[in-house]
């Protein structure tokens, strides 16, 4: 399944150079109640990843987070604290804008993160903030050390 997922997401990346579609993604820095931060890693890529995914048209950017927070990692109703920022990235061959919530779980976290969407996410974890694993994303580690310093982000991704 993961040969699958790569194939179609370099197949993607293709057609979005070609095409440059206009995107807006959404993530989480979502926090358990020992203040781990979720990530997720794809069946599609190698590094880890603040939760999230992409909006869809009709719906809202929080509806968004909210759909992907259930899809992603069985985590329903968590507890929207603020917006990080909004970044713009082009590094897909996209225009693309990522919304980026900070949220905590009311409950839970201990046992481990449930991956909902086997298909999509490999893995899943709760980390603590300075115990992030290896191969996390650049972007990523920039969103999680501005919600530690306690940063409004934006900009560039």
């Amino acid at each position: 399944m993961a040969l699958h997922h790569r194939l179609l997401g370099k197949a993607a990346r293709i057609v979005w150079k070609v095409a440059r579609p206009r995107t807006i993604g959404v993530r989480a820095v979502l926090l358990d109640r020992d203040d781990r931060v979720a990530l997720v890693r794809h069946t599609y890529r190698d590094q880890w990843y603040l939760p999230g995914g992409g909006v869809k048209k009709g719906e809202s950017v929080e509806a968004a987070l909210l759909r992907e927070l259930e899809e992603e990692v069985a985590i329903s109703r968590p507890a929207i604290e603020r917006i990080l920022g909004v970044y713009h990235s082009r590094g897909e061959g996209k225009d693309d804008h990522i919304v980026i919530y900070v949220a905590r779980i009311p409950h839970g976290g201990a046992d481990g993160l449930k991956r909902n969407d086997t298909a999509e996410i490999a893995q899943a974890g709760w980390f603590a903030l300075d115990g992030l694993p290896a191969t996390t994303s650049p972007a990523t580690l920039r969103r999680i050390a501005e919600y530690r310093q306690g940063a409004l982000g934006g900009g560039t991704w």
